[in-house]
């Protein structure tokens, strides 16, 4: 039954759904992300943009402070605050989801954190050394 009905569709539609992840007709994960207090249907989209804007925010403040040149507990210490507060502000402020329905405030500040705090000191230290080292 099913094969018929895949017969049926034309195959762009197919191509379409498979393309966007499945979400064909629902808009993009990204333009919600960008629009504030946007309706998030499937919890994990939203951790995704959480996961996502996280490894972001690291690219960019490792790049800044190997440039810079910060060094030691002090850089650690901002990227943490920047990081952990830019991402509390997006998504109680711009995007005014129910924390509770992720588990709480504290589960999603934690999201993808370890990671994006990997990324970040690779990239401080590839800036750093590539510009400041002799």
């Amino acid at each position: 039954m099913s094969g018929a009905r895949r017969r049926e569709e034309p195959p762009h539609a197919q191509q379409h759904g498979v393309a966007n992840g499945g979400a064909a007709g629902r808009g993009s994960v990204w333009g919600k992300a960008l629009r504030s207090d946007s309706a998030w249907h499937d919890k994990d989209e939203f951790l995704d943009v959480i996961y996502w804007f996280r490894q972001i925010i690291a690219v960019i403040l490792g790049i800044i402070w190997g440039v810079v040149p910060l060094k030691g507990f002090v850089g650690i210490a901002v990227f943490c605050l920047i990081n952990a507060g830019v991402l509390y502000l997006y998504f109680s402020s711009f995007q005014q989801i129910d924390e509770e329905e992720y588990g709480g405030t504290w589960e999603l500040t934690k999201e993808g954190f370890m990671t994006s705090f990997a990324l970040f000191l690779v990239v401080w230290i590839i800036f750093y050394t590539a510009i400041h080292y002799d």
